[in-house]
């Protein structure tokens, strides 16, 4: 069980990244719809646990060091290909955004020039990745559990101090921007994207399991938990609708209502989680091109962090509207042959 809820942690690690944490992916996939959105986190939950069940159990019985051998398992040759191009493009991308979200942290929350936040950040994923695989797990997962401590926290307190009737909070979360038409799509474009983007590392992470069992519940424990995350955050920004509407980081906005101490403690949490986020994908990235063994790969860490760190300047909540809703939609077919797959195991 240990080894199972380590692998859950680092799922977790790996997708609640800037955007998650800060509550702007929320925002755009569930809270925008009102209400629904909260049918939407248990839809969410179901496929994040199924799905991330499936993927780490995978990653345990193909012993795989790449998404690449996972693709080409459950889609086969041709198709797997497209699949593996799509996975790799979008890994580089959400790494992109993570550098963005860092940027804005540090310019909302301490007034620094959004240059420095990302650069900071930029420097502390390359930095880790010169470690070794077990060593970046471990780092994947360490924030977790504070990340559901402080979320809860702040969705008591956003509940009990709600100035709004929940006509009023739905009505003012309807002028969100969203990110899918309706809030089934919201849901399934969420866990979708997202599992293009974990799909790499959480192969790797399944592969160090000490058995298949223990490698599915670690999936299915990560999914749970995302599920509780999704829903607290969006009872949270909902409630308080009023304060966060228009805000690039919303979750963050209601911490420093709370408190100013809050504020910085859920700030240092966000980057926290945008780090964890950022070292994943980047390292997934890297080794499905070189193997952490060849001499080229710290070389390559250092110039693909140099070129995510100049990319990030295009804006965190553009990149999240643009980048995460296109690849949810790609996703789908992923899904698809995950699915397939675990029906012919049957």
């Amino acid at each position: 069980m240990k080894k199972s809820f380590q692998i859950g942690g680092a799922f977790v690690g790996l997708v609640v990244g800037g955007g998650f944490a800060s509550g702007q992916e929320i925002m755009q996939f569930f809270t925008g719809f009102g209400l629904y959105g909260i049918l939407g986190a248990f839809v969410a939950a179901i496929g994040f646990a199924f799905l991330g069940m499936n993927v780490a159990q995978l990653g345990y019985e193909l012993q795989t060091t790449s998404h690449k051998e996972v693709v080409y398992h459950i889609a086969g040759r041709k198709f797997g290909t497209i699949l593996d191009i799509l996975i790799t493009f979008f890994l580089f991308a959400v790494t992109v955004a993570m550098f963005a979200g860092s940027a804005s942290t540090f310019k909302q929350v301490f007034g620094i020039d959004p240059f420095i936040g990302s650069l900071v950040m930029a420097i502390l994923t390359v930095a880790t990745l010169m470690l070794n695989v077990k060593s970046i797990i471990n780092v994947i997962a360490v924030a977790t559990p504070y990340l559901l401590g402080i979320i809860l926290i702040i969705a008591i307190y956003s509940i009990y101090t709600m100035d709004l009737s929940l006509t009023e909070q739905s009505m003012l979360a309807q002028h969100q921007r969203t990110a899918a038409p309706n809030w089934l799509i919201g849901a399934f474009l969420y866990v979708s994207y997202n599992l293009a983007t974990s799909v790499a590392m959480l192969t790797v992470i399944g592969s160090t399991a000490s058995s298949r069992k223990s490698a599915g519940m670690g999936g299915i424990i990560g999914g749970v938990i995302l599920g509780v995350l999704i829903l607290l955050i969006n009872i949270a920004m909902f409630a308080k609708m009023d304060i966060v509407s228009g805000t690039d980081m919303p979750i963050l906005e209601i911490a420093i209502n709370l408190h100013p101490i809050v504020g910085i403690l859920m700030a240092i949490t966000l980057l926290a989680m945008i780090y964890s986020t950022a070292v994943g994908l980047l390292y997934s990235f890297i080794i499905r091109f070189v193997s952490p063994k060849e001499g080229i790969y710290k070389p390559a860490v250092i110039l693909v962090g140099a070129i995510g760190f100049m990319a990030s300047f295009v804006g965190f909540t553009t990149l999240v509207g643009k980048v995460y809703s296109l690849m949810g939609y790609l996703g789908f077919a992923l899904i698809f042959v995950i699915i397939l797959s675990w029906l012919n195991k049957r």
